[in-house]
């Protein structure tokens, strides 16, 4: 017994104390990571602190893309043009669109604000026509559509919106819609190509608190022609107190508790200002700069089964989620960068598959040998005869940065068939994108810019079962000897 104690005493000694943890730093992708036995250094805990905050805000980066996009329209729509809650704006010249996230160039757009905790419930008095409408949630979440794809099938009516917390008894005549935010987004396409038609139809639109309905004043609409400005999300800091500011003005969603929770260590906390302290800065700077990567690369190269259009084509459907922004077991969040990075708004008019109504949006980064689009380089797009669209198609191209109206200065971002565009003897259209018009095809021309790049949409208006079906497809860009 003596020898075997004395055996042990020696081993003991040879080996040292035994340690309550290992001290070996732990290698990870974000370097090593020391330990004091099994408890991290404080520079150690630093640095998980630091990249704790920095990941929540990258991915609170790419979670928060549609209310900070559609907050800063809200900005600009009270801040830059002076129009108050229920004011309209129409958008129909190419620097006022220019300012909208993928507009389109062919049609006006109608919009407004309501910030219903002010005003309480709003009635929108909707006239018969060729419209295609829509009221969105902060969050760019459909509340109903309206006109054509709308409960009043084109032929008008009243829809009264009722924000949270607020009631109303008698709703009798209204299409009654509950908004989950208090401030809304509302706004239509004018689908009508006459001019004068569009004017009587804006002259017959009635906007007014459902408080003053036995005498509502006349619409205002704000002129905003030829003034710049910009719906894009800010970059750096500004981008947070947007942020910030919108989560102040609007009740918590269920399904954003954890997402607020995460941001509750970087300064953004409901009820409370946004005063970031150095750290804190830092962070919020590095997580939109990576953040914003990271979107990129979600929308530029999509990695959804329900962006894919045909096989062999590099057009997408651009448009890849649910508008309710819901899946049957997750809320979708990538599904939802990869639209709201690059576009606006949502409705269940857009993604409907009735033939001859809605819209659909294909889109294309690269051309047909899966380069990306380069402004330096001349490029073809070949329409095949007998597009499959009860109203129209264009194609429009975007500044990939800021994914607005390519600012050129042809000042012209679109061709579409509402146009007189030149024909091939097969009935065919060659479109082309370029730093210069190829002789007599100025007119199926749209201007590029050397060293930017750029992006496409083919929107088909009304599209028609031959879509559908696939027995119509959209060729692919094709880069051309300039």
């Amino acid at each position: 017994m003596l020898a075997r104690m004395i055996l042990l005493a020696a081993a003991l000694a040879l080996i040292g104390p035994v340690s309550p943890g290992r001290a070996e730093p732990v290698e990870s992708r974000i370097g090593s990571l020391d330990m004091a036995g099994s408890y991290p250094t404080d520079a150690t805990i630093k640095k998980l602190y630091d990249e704790r905050d920095f990941q929540r805000a990258t991915q609170a980066y790419i979670w928060a893309l549609p209310i900070v996009g559609m907050a800063n329209w809200q900005k600009a729509h009270e801040t830059t043009f002076g129009a108050k809650s229920g004011d309209v704006i129409i958008y129909d010249d190419f620097v006022s669109k220019r300012g909208i996230l993928t507009a389109n160039a062919t049609t006006p757009y109608v919009v407004s604000f309501f910030n219903l905790a002010e005003t309480g419930p709003v009635v929108i008095d909707m006239p018969e026509g060729a419209v295609a409408g829509f009221v969105n949630d902060m969050w760019q979440r459909p509340v109903t559509d309206m006109g054509q794809t709308g409960p009043d099938k084109g032929k008008g009516g009243k829809y009264l919106l009722v924000g949270p917390g607020q009631k109303v008894k008698n709703t009798a005549g209204y299409y009654v819609v509950n908004p989950t935010t208090l401030n809304v987004f509302w706004g239509f396409r004018a689908l009508e190509p006459d001019p004068a038609k569009v004017q009587k139809l804006l002259g017959a639109l009635k906007i007014y608190p459902l408080a003053q309905r036995a005498k509502p004043a006349k619409v205002r609409f704000v002129d905003v022609k030829g003034k710049s400005w910009s719906q894009t999300q800010p970059r750096g800091l500004a981008y947070w107190q947007v942020l910030a500011d919108i989560i102040n003005r609007e009740p918590v969603q269920e399904r954003d508790r954890l997402f607020l929770a995460m941001l509750k260590p970087l300064g953004i906390e409901k009820g409370k200002p946004f005063k970031p302290n150095e750290r804190q800065t830092k962070l919020l700077m590095e997580g939109a700069v990576v953040g914003e990567a990271m979107a990129k690369a979600i929308d530029f190269e999509k990695q959804f089964a329900s962006a894919h259009y045909v096989d062999g084509r590099q057009w997408h459907f651009s448009l890849v989620l649910d508008p309710s922004q819901r899946a049957e077991s997750y809320d979708q969040l990538d599904e939802r960068a990869s639209w709201f990075y690059e576009a606006t708004t949502t409705s269940a008019g857009m993604v409907t598959k009735t033939p001859g109504v809605g819209q659909v949006y294909l889109g294309t980064y690269k051309d047909k040998d899966g380069n990306w689009l380069d402004g330096s380089q001349t490029y073809r797009l070949r329409v095949a005869p007998n597009a499959p669209v009860a109203n129209f198609w264009s194609l429009t191209v975007y500044d990939t940065d800021t994914r607005a109206l390519v600012d050129n200065p042809q000042q012209q971002a679109d061709r579409s068939s509402r146009m007189d565009l030149k024909k091939n003897l097969d009935g065919s259209i060659d479109l082309y994108v370029g730093p210069k018009a190829p002789a007599g095809l100025e007119g199926n021309w749209v201007q590029s810019l050397p060293g930017k790049s750029w992006f496409a949409y083919f929107r088909l208006y009304g599209p028609t079962e031959p879509f559908f079906k696939r027995s119509w497809v959209l060729n692919d860009i094709e880069r051309v000897a300039q």
